[in-house]
């Protein structure tokens, strides 16, 4: 199976932004290195520990320093942007670094509603979704001779494109559509059955896909023992709990008093953060092939924040090789 990594960039507490696109593409190095398939970065705003706002240029850093890995958004909240932009800054990217590009849409804004009034300058109450999602692909697609607007670069590119979800609508959505389709299990579980279950029933074979495609998002936290990685865990755990609270902030240092988050938050940040495997490389065997087990993906997508940029490696490497055993 392949397995592939998304990274939100984290800036930690004691970082700027520069150090932690530094370490953006030393992961990707690495991650490369070790056998993954794609890296993924995703668009964020207005959150001081997540420096992949302007997800395209990371994607550009990334492809840059690394040779074969497949580089993308996981993703590209669609609402923010005009189709055609999209379309000329990943037909670009596909130029420059051509087989090696995927572009994953999401429908969410990816912030606040502030932010998002500032990013599209007015705010539409009709969902253009899928329209829009049609319009971005036609200018990915072959080139049409009576075109009014091309996207150059970008025409006959054809980066492959995905939707991404966190509820039945994605599913069905990328099913109609005949798109691979990648659900955000990472930090919202709760319709992941149901959603797998939609995509795959309602699929449609369309000129860009055959059969269905599903990627599981599962969060690892990696280390030599279970207590170990329960510790270095506890930063995600921490900055969730605060961006649930509306006090997002960089991601904080670990820590193995953890009572500052109230009970009824915890509980609901242990839900939220349930799909994922935690601790050391036998447990994590353990936990990554329940989750396969249960879910069969064809492909799963590993994603973690770790204060400690070795640490981190680290945690990816164990569960490269993890995966490599399973």
């Amino acid at each position: 199976m392949k397995y592939s990594l998304l990274d939100l960039a984290p800036v930690a507490e004691g970082q700027t932004p520069q150090d932690a696109l530094a370490n953006t593409l030393d992961l990707a190095r690495h991650a490369e290195s070790w056998g993954y398939h794609r890296y993924w970065l995703a668009e964020h705003h207005n959150m001081p520990g997540i420096a992949s706002a302007a997800t395209a240029i990371v994607i550009g850093h990334v492809a840059a320093g690394t040779r074969t890995i497949r580089v993308g958004a996981g993703g590209i909240m669609l609402p923010n942007h005009a189709p055609l932009v999209i379309a000329e800054q990943f037909g670009t990217l596909a130029t420059l670094y051509p087989g090696r590009i995927d572009l994953g849409l999401g429908r969410a804004p990816g912030t606040d509603m502030a932010t998002a009034r500032a990013l599209r300058r007015h705010m539409e109450a009709s969902d253009k979704f899928p329209e829009d999602v049609m319009e971005l692909i036609s200018y990915l697609d072959a080139p049409h001779a009576d075109a009014r607007v091309r996207a150059v670069p970008g025409e006959g590119t054809q980066v492959p494109v995905w939707i991404l979800g966190s509820s039945l609508y994605g599913a069905q959505l990328a099913a109609y559509l005949g798109l691979p389709y990648a659900f955000a299990s990472h930090f919202a579980p709760a319709m992941l059955a149901d959603a797998i279950a939609t995509y795959r029933a309602t699929f449609r074979p369309s000129q860009w896909l055959e059969k269905s495609y599903f990627m599981l998002a599962a969060g690892v936290c990696a280390a030599q023992t279970d207590a170990e990685a329960d510790y270095l865990r506890s930063s995600q755990i921490l900055a969730f709990a605060r961006l649930r609270s509306g006090q997002a902030g960089k991601l904080p240092l670990p820590q193995h008093d953890l009572s500052e988050i109230p009970a009824a938050m915890r509980a609901e940040v242990d839900r939220s953060l349930s799909c994922a495997a935690v601790g050391s490389p036998a447990t994590l065997r353990g936990q990554l092939a329940a989750l396969i087990e249960t879910h069969q993906p064809d492909e799963i997508l590993l994603t973690g924040m770790i204060h400690d940029h070795a640490a981190r490696l680290r945690s990816f490497q164990i569960a490269a090789e993890v995966m490599q055993g399973l």
